[in-house]
This record gives C-alpha cells, structure tokens and sequence, in this order.
C-alpha cells in the first residue's frame, strides 16, 4: 500500500473514524459475551502492519494507530516520500501539542490529528495550528475540553455538569505562554469559562461543535481582555479570538521560538538567536516558514559547535533511512522492529502521557541503557541490509579506521551504532 493510500485510511473523514469507533465498541461487547473468543489470538506484529485488507471491527482503533505510526516513521524517514523540513516540523508540533493515545476515545484520532493538525500548518501561521489543534477531537478528548460547560449546567438525566480547566491550563502553560508567562490562575479559570461550550461532533466533518446553551454567556477577562465584548458578543468566536490572542502574544513568541532553536540547533542555544527568531513571530504575526527561514539562515544554525543528540525517534528514522537508501523494497519487519525500539528506548509513537511532550535534550536521551538499546537496534536492522559505506565520508577517523577492522557483514550495524550516527 502507497503512503497516500495507507494515510487516507486513518486521516479520513472524521465522522468514518467516529463510526468505526462505535462498531468497535459494539464488537467488543459482542466479543465479551462470548466469552472464550479472543479474535487477538495468533496475531503477531508483522501481521498488524499488512494494512491491505481492512482491520476487524474489534481491533479497528489498533489499526488506525498502527497505520498512522508507519506513516510516521516512513514520512520521516524517506525524504523521496516526505520533505525532510516539513517531515521534522508535524513531529515538531505533534510533540508541542501532544495527545495521548492511551487516554480514552483519544486513539482513533492521533493520525488524523498528526495529518490535519501538526502537518497542515506545520509551516503556516502559529495560531491557525493552534485553533486546529483545540478544535479537533484527539486535543477536545484528550484534555477533558469536550466536557467542559458552564457551572451548573443540565447533564444527561437531569445531573449536572461544570468546569473543566485542563486545556485551559495547558494552553497557557504548555502551548502558548509558558509556566512564567505572565498568566494567573484566574486567567486560566476566566479561559476556561470563555471555551465552554466547545466539544466534539461525531457527524460533522470538523469533528467539532459549539453548543451555545453550555457556554457560559458571563462577563469573563483573560489577560485583560473582556468577553463578551460589543465586536465578538457571546459564542464560539469569544474562544476564537482569546486563542489567537495567545498565540501572538510575546511570551508565546519567546517560548516557541526557544523551543525550535533547542530542536534545530542545540540544547542550550543562543539567546540572541531566540529574541531574533521571536523578533521574526511577532513582525509576521507567527509566520511559522518565516521563523524557519530566519533559524536556518542564522549563523547559529550552521555552527559545527551546535550539535544535537538524536532522540530515539530521530535515531530510528536516520537509521531507517540509511538501510532504506540501500534497499527500493519496503520492509515491514523494519518498521516493527522500529516501533518495538521506540517502545523500549521510552519515546513509543503517540505515546507520552502528559501534555508537555517528549524532551529531546542530551541530558534526557545519552544515558548508557539507551545507547545499548540503540546498538542493538542497529545491530539488528543491519542483518537486513547488504551494505551502508556511503556513510564512511561522514564519519570520523576513529570511526572508519573501527569499522575497517571488522567483518563486511558487521560494518553496517557498526556505522550505525557509532558514536558519530548518534548525533544529528
């Protein structure tokens, strides 16, 4: 199956992925009274990733999370296929605007979210990624939004329901102002108050609704802005604009901008390179290609002093992409064993619980288990590749002079366990 076809699968239409949501609760509780029946019996990793025939009702989330994790590790690992700036950037900001796939109805939603969310404005403007990211499902489920509603509000069977300041909270914290931003916990209450309202629609396109008698119509302020106001009124628009307005504002700038000159540059980068990099948010209204262009123009970026360790994910897919450039044929083996490193090295695919996403600093990742783990993981997909040389050049002496020493049949699981491939 082609990466076009094999991402239209899990990043359809939403309300398909609602649909099949549903049928797979229907099965399950058809499979639990038979009790007996497991239809997970005999299946072993390889068979999960064959994507060639539609998954079974039962297992119909599994797929979706299995399909969108290939995508992943083939987007960032075949620049034929994906254009490395853009590949890096969705992994970029899936991780900033993280989601869980182990958080209740999360799960058939996490590709879809990497595909329309963190891929689609990977490189637009910062605040339309941010009104995607808190109007598509994965995020509305993911941090409770899509069950937050004005104090007191009428609930099914005549219960009631109130606030909930989850996304709220990680909005400003996490997303947009950082925990210094400059922000109160009644701003994080008023935001939560100004977002009521906003919950999931399982058939609608967008996946999103606003149901106007949740929202709480009151006097609300964030940061000094009021809503309701004479321009907005009351309604959705109130969150709309309380959203944008966090994300130009300039400790967002700051925060974000840090944050991709420690991805693309180096754990402890420049401050001057920050404050030109958020000089270049606020002057285009967080034009996200625009800030890029500024990072890699820098001379920062350039310095041979600014080097990164790779994160199991980059490992993996630089890995990948070394045995791939050898080898036209699709492997399925390599993308389980990858998938299985990343579950054992501690940054599984989808699957970091808290909203902060994964580190990806040195301090986090060079630790002597990891780089064990790495080896055998090296070791292991060289045995399914013939030869990987054409990373001799970029190697250093020490490394070569190591390499030449050993086996043909060992030089390629050396080159890339070395200590060389283990940095970006």
């Amino acid at each position: 199956m082609g990466q076009e076809a094999q991402r239209s699968a899990f990043s359809g239409a939403l309300p398909s992925l609602f649909t099949g949501a549903e049928r797979e609760r229907d099965a399950r509780r058809k499979a639990k009274d038979n009790k007996g029946t497991d239809t997970a019996r005999g299946e072993d990793g390889l068979k999960r990733f064959d994507f060639a025939a539609p998954p079974a009702p039962e297992h119909f989330s599994r797929a979706m999370v299995q399909q969108s994790a290939a995508w992943r590790l083939q987007s960032a690992s075949h620049p034929e296929l994906e254009a490395p700036l853009l590949a890096r950037m969705t992994e970029f900001w899936f991780n900033h605007l993280n989601v869980y796939v182990g958080k209740g109805a999360v799960r058939p939603f996490v590709g879809h979210y990497a595909v329309h969310v963190a891929r689609a404005h990977a490189l637009g403007k910062f605040e339309d990624l941010l009104l995607a990211s808190a109007k598509h499902p994965a995020m509305l489920l993911y941090l409770d939004q899509a069950r937050s509603v004005a104090t007191g509000s009428r609930g099914p069977q005549g219960s009631t329901r109130g606030l909930n300041e989850n996304y709220a909270r990680e909005l400003m914290e996490l997303h947009t102002l950082g925990v210094d931003g400059g922000y109160s916990q009644n701003d994080v209450r008023e935001m939560a108050r100004v977002l009521t309202g906003w919950t999931v629609d399982p058939g609608d396109k967008s996946g999103f609704r606003f149901v106007a008698r949740l929202h709480d119509a009151g006097r609300k302020t964030v940061l000094g802005q009021q809503y309701p106001n004479s321009f907005l009124g009351s309604g959705v628009g109130e969150g709309e604009d309380a959203i944008r307005r966090l994300a130009r504002h300039p400790n967002t700038a700051k925060r974000v901008c840090l944050r991709l000159a420690q991805f693309f540059v180096a754990d402890q980068p420049a401050p001057a390179l920050v404050q030109t990099l958020s000089q270049t948010f606020l002057s285009t209204q967080g034009d996200i290609r625009q800030v890029m262009r500024a990072l890699v123009e820098s001379a920062d970026f350039w310095h041979p002093d600014n080097r990164l360790f790779k994160t199991p994910m980059d490992y993996a897919c630089s890995a990948l992409a070394a045995v791939d450039s050898v080898s036209d044929t699709p492997d399925w083996r390599r993308w389980v064993l990858a998938v299985g490193f990343l579950d054992a090295a501690g940054q599984p695919l989808h699957g970091w619980q808290t909203p902060d996403g994964y580190k990806f600093d040195a301090a986090t990742w060079l630790v002597p288990e990891a780089l064990t783990r790495r080896a055998d993981f090296a070791l292991t997909l060289a045995r399914q590749a013939d030869t990987a040389e054409f990373l001799l050049p970029y190697m250093s002496a020490a490394t070569r002079a190591s390499v030449a020493q050993e086996r043909p049949a060992m030089r390629t699981g050396l080159l890339l366990a070395s200590p060389d491939f283990m940095y970006k």
